[in-house]
């Protein structure tokens, strides 16, 4: 490889069993670079896809893997998951020569301790809500009880998503430490808590690509974490996305200079070593105290980051995508990013998620899929599947992600929903109001 540079094809191992990772995998696959294209454990969707081999073995199984990839000729392994990311994986791999786009143990500890996060951000005045660190129960029940704005609680390790809790009263912040602390709801993860200044606005994500030395934002995303219609119920994996966003167009410069421009100086200062994504997740807002004062006045907070691409912001960006990824993940695991251009269609996408009825609670578990023909320009990525003697059944809480291309949001939307027709398994549901605000926005304009 030329400066880094890719010159002929490789073969590579992504890691995941994901819709992200059925994403990344057909993206990749689209390459002129791509090889043979493995993935572990892979699912439902990359087992039926001919370009893709499904390996049996688990994302904590570094060394299963480490030694397929050196068995196979494997010449680069994408990680997808935040677990391994948060467990060494890069490191383990990387010490036995393997080339691997993701950050180490160290970088990826901007996702797996919220309480480091926020002293990252503190540290490099990235503007967030106010907060505090507490490891007992009675003394955040305390700080909740005399400080009227602490009204978000946040198990500090990684909680599949579902470790936040954006509460309205005293009582329902308590019932929130009960889980975490008394009840041991998130294991070891709840064993530290950061509790948070509730804000008021709109969120997006903002995937970062970084290679060390630069950063190279990805189009702006917009995630429905809500399990129901009207951002109700709990929080989920994400229910669906759609990109780009108004929001994000509206305040870049805020977010370039507040969000970016730091990141970009602790890479220049050594304060932060970081390959792999960054996804900041932000809002556009004001703090819930200052709302009546400030409604008219709304700028950006960092509410975390994740140290991966996002799921579902990933299906949803990857059809959108005009660049060759693998080109893009080679340089940024290599250190190359600044010669490389990034290019993205027109066109709007928007992703709505397919799970089992009583996701997030529980999962769905051998209902046979039927898929009729799919309308042009709309994708089908799985997540929980499996093929099951040759047939294909359900094999989690989050099932499928369909994503539709459209010329504007409003066409994708109805593209998006027009496509879910042809899909179906017993206990299928989905929101209805995927980007239906962003559409709002749009029409209003």
């Amino acid at each position: 490889m030329a400066n880094g540079k890719l010159d002929s094809k490789i073969n590579i191992l992504v890691v995941g069993g994901g819709g992200r990772e059925h994403a990344l995998c057909w993206k990749i696959a689209q390459s002129r670079f791509a090889g043979k294209i493995y993935c572990a454990p892979g699912n439902g969707g990359t087992a039926q896809d001919e370009r893709i081999t499904n390996v049996n073995l688990s994302s904590d199984d570094f060394a299963g893997l480490s030694e397929f990839a050196s068995n196979n000729q494997v010449d680069f392994v994408v990680i997808g998951p935040d677990n391994p990311l948060a467990d060494g994986i890069v490191d383990y791999m990387q010490a036995r020569g393997l080339t691997v786009f993701g950050p180490k143990k160290e970088a990826a500890k901007l996702e797996w301790s919220k309480a480091h996060s926020k002293q990252f951000m503190l540290q490099h005045q990235i503007p967030t809500a106010r907060f505090s660190v507490v490891t007992d129960f009675e003394s955040a029940r305390e700080f909740v009880r005399q400080n009227e704005w602490a009204r978000v609680i946040k198990a500090d390790g990684l909680a599949l998503g579902k470790g936040v809790f954006v509460c309205n009263s005293e009582s329902e912040a308590v019932e929130a430490l009960t889980a975490i602390f008394k009840e041991g709801r998130f294991g070891d993860a709840g064993s530290t808590v950061v509790i948070e200044e509730k804000l008021i606005g709109e969120e997006l994500s903002l995937l970062l690509l970084i290679d060390g030395k630069c950063v190279m934002p990805l189009s702006a995303c917009q995630d429905h974490k809500r399990r129901f219609d009207g951002d109700k119920g709990p929080n989920t994996g994400g229910m669906g996305a759609y990109s780009p966003v108004r929001l994000f167009e509206k305040h870049k410069n805020e977010i370039n200079a507040l969000v970016i421009k730091p990141i970009e100086e602790a890479l220049r200062n050594g304060s932060l070593e970081f390959r792999g994504i960054l996804f900041a997740g932000i809002l556009v807002g004001v703090p819930a105290a200052n709302q009546s004062e400030q409604a008219s006045d709304p700028s950006p907070f960092v509410l975390e980051f994740n140290a991966r691409f996002g799921d579902p912001e990933t299906q949803a960006l990857m059809p959108r995508l005009k660049s060759d990824l693998l080109a893009l993940l080679w340089a940024g695991a290599n250190g190359t990013l600044d010669a490389e251009r990034i290019e993205w269609l027109d066109q709007a996408a928007v992703c709505v998620v397919l799970s089992g009825e009583k996701y997030p609670e529980s999962s769905s578990k051998g209902k046979e899929i039927e898929v009729g023909t799919l309308p042009p320009h709309s994708f089908l990525f799985h997540a929980g599947t499996k093929l099951l003697d040759g047939k294909l059944v359900t094999n989690g809480g989050r099932v499928l992600a369909l994503t539709a291309l459209g010329e504007s949001i409003e066409q994708a939307r109805e593209n998006a929903y027009k496509a879910i027709k042809q899909v179906k398994f017993a206990d299928m549901d989905c929101r209805s109001d995927i980007a239906l605000r962003e559409v709002g926005q749009c029409l209003s304009t």
